[in-house]
């Protein structure tokens, strides 16, 4: 039992940190507390924001709504509320802001892997996997992309094989990913799981 649990801290810490595409250090601090403490649901539980964090969020996205509102098209604007969002576990909010500059560059591989966590996290896995799979056509080696496949596969859609299958990718087209050792670990820990059925 202890092994276990000391293995999920692990994991949670883990994909925390490497979940989003394109996190700063404070969204994947954010993101790390979120994925230990959802663990295993396939349904991440988010704490609701206080009034202060709210407001703090309220403050930072007014200046870019301004400029979303002169200007729909602003792509990096509509890339930072979304950042903003996610970083605030507004995560329909998120969504909204990266489908509309993805609706301008469909092709970015870190703002469509975003959304797709964003899906995951609001309890939505059938959306996250499509939308990485979707990345993946447009950057088929992106590794934060097959990351995340790989855990939406294992804990959302209790897929080991499809997870094992996005890991070994990764570390096929990324030889020299910095976290080899620990995807070759969740890929001995899915096989495991695989093999009990």
């Amino acid at each position: 039992a202890y092994v276990l649990a000391a293995f999920c801290l692990l994991l949670g810490v883990a994909l925390g940190y490497l979940f989003r595409g394109s996190a700063s250090p404070a969204g994947a601090q954010a993101s790390a507390a979120n994925a230990a403490a959802g663990q295993g649901s396939g349904v991440h539980q988010q704490p609701q924001p206080d009034a202060n964090a709210q407001a703090a969020l309220a403050q930072a996205a007014a200046p870019l709504l301004d400029a979303v509102n002169k200007d729909p098209k602003d792509y990096d604007s509509l890339v930072k509320l979304g950042d903003l969002f996610y970083d605030g576990k507004q995560f329909p909010n998120a969504i909204e802001y990266y489908q509309r500059a993805l609706a301008i560059h469909p092709e970015n591989p870190d703002v469509r892997t975003d959304m797709g966590t964003a899906y995951w996290y609001n309890g939505d896995a059938d959306k996250a996997v499509a939308e990485l799979q979707t990345s993946l056509k447009y950057r088929p080696g992106h590794p934060q992309t097959l990351f995340n496949l790989g855990w939406v596969r294992w804990q959302g859609k209790t897929d080991p094989k499809g997870a094992v299958e996005a890991w070994e990718q990764l570390l096929k087209a990324n030889p020299d990913y910095p976290q080899r050792q620990q995807v070759e670990q969740y890929i001995a820990k899915a096989k495991e799981h695989a093999a009990r059925g």
